[in-house]
Protein backbone atom coordinates (compact mmCIF):
# COMPACT_ATOMS: atom_id res chain seq x y z
CA UNK A 1 0.00 0.00 0.00
CA UNK A 2 1.52 3.28 -1.05
CA UNK A 3 -0.62 5.46 1.24
CA UNK A 4 -2.81 4.94 4.26
CA UNK A 5 -6.47 5.40 3.57
CA UNK A 6 -9.21 6.45 5.95
CA UNK A 7 -12.77 5.29 5.39
CA UNK A 8 -15.82 7.08 6.78
CA UNK A 9 -19.28 5.48 6.75
CA UNK A 10 -21.86 8.11 7.66
CA UNK A 11 -25.11 6.49 8.74
CA UNK A 12 -28.31 7.80 10.21
CA UNK A 13 -27.63 6.31 13.65
CA UNK A 14 -23.88 5.63 13.64
CA UNK A 15 -20.62 7.05 12.36
CA UNK A 16 -17.94 4.49 11.50
CA UNK A 17 -14.31 5.15 10.71
CA UNK A 18 -11.41 2.85 9.88
CA UNK A 19 -7.89 2.97 8.49
CA UNK A 20 -6.19 0.61 6.09
CA UNK A 21 -3.67 -0.12 8.85
CA UNK A 22 -6.42 -1.80 10.87
CA UNK A 23 -7.77 0.82 13.28
CA UNK A 24 -11.55 1.03 13.49
CA UNK A 25 -14.20 2.71 15.61
CA UNK A 26 -17.98 3.05 15.61
CA UNK A 27 -19.78 5.89 17.37
CA UNK A 28 -23.48 6.36 18.03
CA UNK A 29 -24.72 9.58 16.42
CA UNK A 30 -28.39 10.19 15.70
CA UNK A 31 -28.08 12.26 12.55
CA UNK A 32 -31.84 12.71 12.15
CA UNK A 33 -31.97 14.48 15.52
CA UNK A 34 -28.80 16.55 15.20
CA UNK A 35 -27.92 17.16 11.53
CA UNK A 36 -26.35 20.52 12.44
CA UNK A 37 -23.78 18.68 14.58
CA UNK A 38 -22.51 16.43 11.79
CA UNK A 39 -19.53 18.57 10.77
CA UNK A 40 -18.35 18.81 14.38
CA UNK A 41 -18.66 15.04 14.83
CA UNK A 42 -16.68 14.43 11.64
CA UNK A 43 -14.01 16.89 12.74
CA UNK A 44 -13.68 15.04 16.05
CA UNK A 45 -13.25 11.73 14.26
CA UNK A 46 -10.74 13.28 11.87
CA UNK A 47 -8.60 14.46 14.78
CA UNK A 48 -8.46 10.91 16.14
CA UNK A 49 -7.61 9.31 12.79
CA UNK A 50 -4.94 11.49 11.22
CA UNK A 51 -1.99 10.90 8.94
CA UNK A 52 -3.78 9.80 5.79
CA UNK A 53 -3.39 11.30 2.37
CA UNK A 54 -6.83 10.15 1.20
CA UNK A 55 -10.26 9.94 2.82
CA UNK A 56 -13.01 7.73 1.39
CA UNK A 57 -16.65 8.56 2.09
CA UNK A 58 -19.80 6.50 1.94
CA UNK A 59 -23.17 7.01 3.56
CA UNK A 60 -26.68 5.81 4.35
CA UNK A 61 -27.66 8.86 6.42
CA UNK A 62 -29.29 10.57 3.45
CA UNK A 63 -32.42 8.51 4.16
CA UNK A 64 -33.00 10.35 7.46
CA UNK A 65 -36.35 12.11 7.53
CA UNK A 66 -34.72 15.39 8.55
CA UNK A 67 -33.90 15.75 4.84
CA UNK A 68 -36.69 16.50 2.33
CA UNK A 69 -35.23 14.08 -0.24
CA UNK A 70 -32.30 11.69 -0.60
CA UNK A 71 -30.61 14.14 -2.95
CA UNK A 72 -30.85 16.81 -0.27
CA UNK A 73 -29.45 14.39 2.29
CA UNK A 74 -26.46 13.42 0.16
CA UNK A 75 -25.64 17.04 -0.58
CA UNK A 76 -25.98 18.03 3.09
CA UNK A 77 -23.68 15.22 4.20
CA UNK A 78 -21.12 16.00 1.50
CA UNK A 79 -21.20 19.69 2.43
CA UNK A 80 -20.40 18.72 6.02
CA UNK A 81 -17.55 16.52 4.75
CA UNK A 82 -16.20 19.37 2.58
CA UNK A 83 -16.22 21.74 5.55
CA UNK A 84 -13.93 19.39 7.49
CA UNK A 85 -11.66 17.59 5.01
CA UNK A 86 -9.64 19.01 2.09
CA UNK A 87 -11.50 18.50 -1.18
CA UNK A 88 -8.35 17.30 -2.96
CA UNK A 89 -8.00 14.45 -0.42
CA UNK A 90 -11.65 13.36 -0.44
CA UNK A 91 -13.19 10.63 -2.57
CA UNK A 92 -16.74 9.23 -2.51
CA UNK A 93 -17.68 5.63 -3.30
CA UNK A 94 -20.20 5.17 -6.09
CA UNK A 95 -22.47 2.18 -6.66
CA UNK A 96 -20.86 2.01 -10.12
CA UNK A 97 -17.94 0.42 -8.27
CA UNK A 98 -15.40 3.22 -8.11
CA UNK A 99 -14.41 6.36 -6.26
CA UNK A 100 -15.50 9.73 -7.60
CA UNK A 101 -14.42 13.25 -6.73
CA UNK A 102 -16.52 15.36 -4.41
CA UNK A 103 -17.84 17.61 -7.18
CA UNK A 104 -18.88 14.53 -9.19
CA UNK A 105 -20.75 13.14 -6.19
CA UNK A 106 -22.55 16.45 -5.66
CA UNK A 107 -23.57 16.47 -9.32
CA UNK A 108 -24.95 12.89 -9.20
CA UNK A 109 -26.03 12.37 -5.57
CA UNK A 110 -28.13 9.24 -6.11
CA UNK A 111 -25.10 7.42 -7.53
CA UNK A 112 -23.38 7.66 -4.14
CA UNK A 113 -26.46 7.30 -1.92
CA UNK A 114 -26.37 4.19 0.29
CA UNK A 115 -23.44 2.68 -1.61
CA UNK A 116 -21.56 1.45 1.46
CA UNK A 117 -22.64 -2.17 0.94
CA UNK A 118 -21.12 -2.12 -2.55
CA UNK A 119 -17.72 -1.01 -1.21
CA UNK A 120 -17.74 -3.80 1.35
CA UNK A 121 -18.79 -6.42 -1.22
CA UNK A 122 -16.02 -5.22 -3.55
CA UNK A 123 -13.49 -5.64 -0.73
CA UNK A 124 -14.82 -9.09 0.22
CA UNK A 125 -14.78 -10.18 -3.42
CA UNK A 126 -11.02 -9.68 -3.58
CA UNK A 127 -10.64 -12.61 -1.20
CA UNK A 128 -13.03 -14.83 -3.17
CA UNK A 129 -11.63 -14.53 -6.73
CA UNK A 130 -13.06 -17.79 -8.06
CA UNK A 131 -15.91 -18.57 -5.66
CA UNK A 132 -19.62 -18.07 -5.44
CA UNK A 133 -20.05 -16.11 -2.25
CA UNK A 134 -22.64 -14.29 -0.17
CA UNK A 135 -21.83 -11.41 2.12
CA UNK A 136 -24.28 -11.17 5.03
CA UNK A 137 -23.75 -7.98 7.01
CA UNK A 138 -26.16 -7.35 9.88
CA UNK A 139 -26.08 -3.97 11.57
CA UNK A 140 -28.22 -2.05 14.03
CA UNK A 141 -31.03 -1.43 11.53
CA UNK A 142 -30.65 -3.52 8.37
CA UNK A 143 -29.10 -6.65 6.89
CA UNK A 144 -27.32 -6.64 3.54
CA UNK A 145 -27.20 -9.87 1.53
CA UNK A 146 -24.80 -9.36 -1.38
CA UNK A 147 -24.08 -12.03 -4.00
CA UNK A 148 -20.48 -12.21 -5.22
CA UNK A 149 -19.29 -14.25 -8.21
CA UNK A 150 -15.71 -14.60 -9.41
CA UNK A 151 -14.57 -11.84 -7.11
CA UNK A 152 -17.15 -9.24 -8.14
CA UNK A 153 -20.46 -8.12 -6.58
CA UNK A 154 -23.35 -9.24 -8.78
CA UNK A 155 -26.40 -7.62 -7.12
CA UNK A 156 -29.77 -7.55 -8.81
CA UNK A 157 -30.43 -4.10 -7.37
CA UNK A 158 -28.23 -1.04 -6.92
CA UNK A 159 -30.62 1.37 -5.18
CA UNK A 160 -32.27 0.69 -1.84
CA UNK A 161 -35.77 0.36 -3.37
CA UNK A 162 -34.41 -2.17 -5.89
CA UNK A 163 -32.50 -4.02 -3.18
CA UNK A 164 -35.56 -4.26 -0.95
CA UNK A 165 -37.52 -5.84 -3.81
CA UNK A 166 -34.70 -8.27 -4.63
CA UNK A 167 -34.28 -9.33 -0.95
CA UNK A 168 -30.67 -8.10 -1.01
CA UNK A 169 -31.65 -5.59 1.67
CA UNK A 170 -33.69 -6.76 4.65
CA UNK A 171 -34.87 -4.05 7.01
CA UNK A 172 -34.10 -5.83 10.25
CA UNK A 173 -31.17 -5.37 12.62
CA UNK A 174 -30.00 -6.06 16.15
CA UNK A 175 -30.55 -2.70 17.85
CA UNK A 176 -33.07 -0.34 16.28
CA UNK A 177 -35.74 -2.66 14.87
CA UNK A 178 -39.00 -2.25 16.84
CA UNK A 179 -40.15 -5.53 18.38
CA UNK A 180 -43.68 -4.81 17.16
CA UNK A 181 -42.41 -4.93 13.55
CA UNK A 182 -41.57 -8.63 13.93
CA UNK A 183 -44.83 -10.08 15.23
CA UNK A 184 -48.38 -10.06 13.86
CA UNK A 185 -49.98 -11.07 17.14
CA UNK A 186 -49.23 -11.64 20.79
CA UNK A 187 -47.40 -8.35 21.36
CA UNK A 188 -48.46 -4.73 21.68
CA UNK A 189 -48.39 -2.71 18.47
CA UNK A 190 -46.41 0.04 20.18
CA UNK A 191 -42.82 1.27 20.12
CA UNK A 192 -42.13 -0.02 23.62
CA UNK A 193 -38.96 -2.02 22.89
CA UNK A 194 -36.41 -2.79 20.19
CA UNK A 195 -34.33 -5.80 19.25
CA UNK A 196 -31.47 -4.37 21.31
CA UNK A 197 -33.53 -5.11 24.41
CA UNK A 198 -33.97 -8.74 23.35
CA UNK A 199 -30.26 -9.23 22.78
CA UNK A 200 -29.25 -7.45 25.98
CA UNK A 201 -31.53 -9.78 27.91
CA UNK A 202 -30.06 -12.80 26.08
CA UNK A 203 -26.51 -11.63 26.72
CA UNK A 204 -25.73 -11.26 23.02
CA UNK A 205 -25.26 -7.50 23.32
CA UNK A 206 -23.44 -6.10 26.32
CA UNK A 207 -25.22 -3.85 28.80
CA UNK A 208 -24.30 -0.17 28.59
CA UNK A 209 -25.62 2.04 31.38
CA UNK A 210 -24.53 5.19 29.53
CA UNK A 211 -26.53 4.29 26.41
CA UNK A 212 -29.90 6.02 26.63
CA UNK A 213 -30.80 5.71 22.93
CA UNK A 214 -33.61 3.31 23.77
CA UNK A 215 -37.34 3.42 23.19
CA UNK A 216 -38.04 4.95 26.62
CA UNK A 217 -34.79 6.88 27.10
CA UNK A 218 -33.69 4.70 30.01
CA UNK A 219 -30.39 2.84 30.11
CA UNK A 220 -29.50 -0.14 27.92
CA UNK A 221 -29.32 -2.57 30.85
CA UNK A 222 -30.96 -5.91 31.52
CA UNK A 223 -33.21 -4.38 34.18
CA UNK A 224 -34.65 -1.78 31.84
CA UNK A 225 -34.64 -4.18 28.86
CA UNK A 226 -36.90 -6.48 30.87
CA UNK A 227 -39.13 -3.51 31.69
CA UNK A 228 -39.40 -2.44 28.05
CA UNK A 229 -40.06 -5.99 26.82
CA UNK A 230 -42.68 -6.51 29.54
CA UNK A 231 -44.70 -3.65 28.05
CA UNK A 232 -44.64 -5.46 24.70
CA UNK A 233 -46.57 -8.18 26.55
CA UNK A 234 -49.04 -5.62 27.92
CA UNK A 235 -47.49 -5.95 31.36
CA UNK A 236 -44.82 -4.17 33.36
CA UNK A 237 -41.62 -5.06 35.19
CA UNK A 238 -43.49 -5.90 38.39
CA UNK A 239 -46.10 -8.29 37.02
CA UNK A 240 -44.27 -9.81 34.04
CA UNK A 241 -41.91 -12.68 34.83
CA UNK A 242 -38.36 -12.52 33.51
CA UNK A 243 -38.92 -15.90 31.87
CA UNK A 244 -41.76 -14.35 29.86
CA UNK A 245 -39.55 -11.56 28.50
CA UNK A 246 -36.74 -14.08 27.89
CA UNK A 247 -39.18 -16.13 25.81
CA UNK A 248 -40.07 -13.01 23.82
CA UNK A 249 -36.35 -12.32 23.33
CA UNK A 250 -35.72 -15.89 22.09
CA UNK A 251 -38.69 -15.62 19.74
CA UNK A 252 -37.28 -12.33 18.44
CA UNK A 253 -34.02 -14.08 17.59
CA UNK A 254 -35.89 -16.92 15.87
CA UNK A 255 -38.12 -14.58 13.85
CA UNK A 256 -35.17 -12.51 12.64
CA UNK A 257 -33.26 -15.64 11.64
CA UNK A 258 -36.29 -16.82 9.66
CA UNK A 259 -36.69 -13.44 7.93
CA UNK A 260 -33.07 -13.20 6.88
CA UNK A 261 -32.74 -16.90 6.03
CA UNK A 262 -35.62 -16.69 3.56
CA UNK A 263 -33.92 -13.80 1.80
CA UNK A 264 -30.55 -15.58 1.82
CA UNK A 265 -32.08 -18.63 0.16
CA UNK A 266 -33.69 -16.49 -2.53
CA UNK A 267 -30.52 -14.52 -3.27
CA UNK A 268 -28.35 -17.67 -3.24
CA UNK A 269 -30.70 -19.35 -5.71
CA UNK A 270 -29.83 -16.70 -8.29
CA UNK A 271 -26.11 -17.48 -8.25
CA UNK A 272 -24.84 -19.40 -11.29
CA UNK A 273 -23.62 -22.35 -9.20
CA UNK A 274 -23.99 -23.60 -5.60
CA UNK A 275 -22.84 -21.28 -2.87
CA UNK A 276 -19.27 -21.97 -1.73
CA UNK A 277 -18.57 -19.26 0.88
CA UNK A 278 -20.61 -17.07 3.22
CA UNK A 279 -18.87 -14.07 4.78
CA UNK A 280 -20.57 -12.64 7.88
CA UNK A 281 -19.95 -9.25 9.46
CA UNK A 282 -21.48 -6.27 11.21
CA UNK A 283 -22.37 -5.22 14.73
CA UNK A 284 -24.96 -7.99 14.53
CA UNK A 285 -22.56 -10.60 13.19
CA UNK A 286 -23.92 -13.08 15.75
CA UNK A 287 -27.30 -12.95 13.97
CA UNK A 288 -25.73 -13.14 10.50
CA UNK A 289 -23.71 -16.16 11.62
CA UNK A 290 -26.77 -17.93 13.02
CA UNK A 291 -28.46 -17.44 9.65
CA UNK A 292 -25.39 -18.70 7.78
CA UNK A 293 -25.18 -21.79 9.97
CA UNK A 294 -28.84 -22.65 9.41
CA UNK A 295 -28.43 -22.19 5.66
CA UNK A 296 -25.30 -24.36 5.63
CA UNK A 297 -27.04 -27.10 7.59
CA UNK A 298 -29.65 -27.42 4.85
CA UNK A 299 -27.40 -27.82 1.79
CA UNK A 300 -24.81 -30.32 0.63
CA UNK A 301 -21.99 -29.56 0.41
CA UNK A 302 -22.29 -26.81 3.02
CA UNK A 303 -20.59 -23.49 2.23
CA UNK A 304 -17.58 -22.36 4.20
CA UNK A 305 -18.48 -19.64 6.74
CA UNK A 306 -15.96 -16.83 7.17
CA UNK A 307 -16.32 -14.45 10.13
CA UNK A 308 -14.82 -10.98 9.67
CA UNK A 309 -14.83 -10.62 13.44
CA UNK A 310 -12.60 -13.69 13.79
CA UNK A 311 -10.44 -12.78 10.81
CA UNK A 312 -9.98 -9.03 11.36
CA UNK A 313 -11.40 -8.30 14.81
CA UNK A 314 -14.80 -7.18 16.13
CA UNK A 315 -14.13 -3.44 15.64
CA UNK A 316 -13.39 -3.91 11.94
CA UNK A 317 -16.34 -6.26 11.50
CA UNK A 318 -18.65 -3.60 12.95
CA UNK A 319 -17.11 -0.88 10.76
CA UNK A 320 -16.59 -3.19 7.79
CA UNK A 321 -17.80 -0.76 5.13
CA UNK A 322 -15.46 1.96 6.40
CA UNK A 323 -12.55 -0.49 6.53
CA UNK A 324 -13.32 -1.68 2.99
CA UNK A 325 -13.19 1.92 1.78
CA UNK A 326 -9.86 2.54 3.48
CA UNK A 327 -8.24 -0.55 1.94
CA UNK A 328 -9.63 0.06 -1.55
CA UNK A 329 -8.47 3.66 -1.39
CA UNK A 330 -4.98 2.77 -0.18
CA UNK A 331 -4.44 0.03 -2.75
CA UNK A 332 -5.73 1.98 -5.75
CA UNK A 333 -5.51 5.69 -4.99
CA UNK A 334 -7.49 7.52 -7.70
Amino acid sequence: MSVQGIGLDIGGANLKVATSSGLAMSRRFELWKHPHQLAAELANLGEQFTGSGLIGITMTGELCDCFPTKRDGVRYILAAVASVFPEQCTRVWSSAGSFVFLNEALAAPLAVASANWHAQATFVGRGQPANTCLLIDTGSTTTDIIPIHNGKPVPRGLTDPERLKSKELVYTGVRRTPICALFNEGVAAEFFATTQDAYILLGMIAENASDKATSDGRAATKTFAHSRLSRMLAGDSAITLTEETLTLARNTFAVQIKMILGAVREVASRLPRPLETIVVSGSGEFLARAVAEQFAAGVDPPPNIVSLSEKLGPAISEAACAYALSVLLAENPP
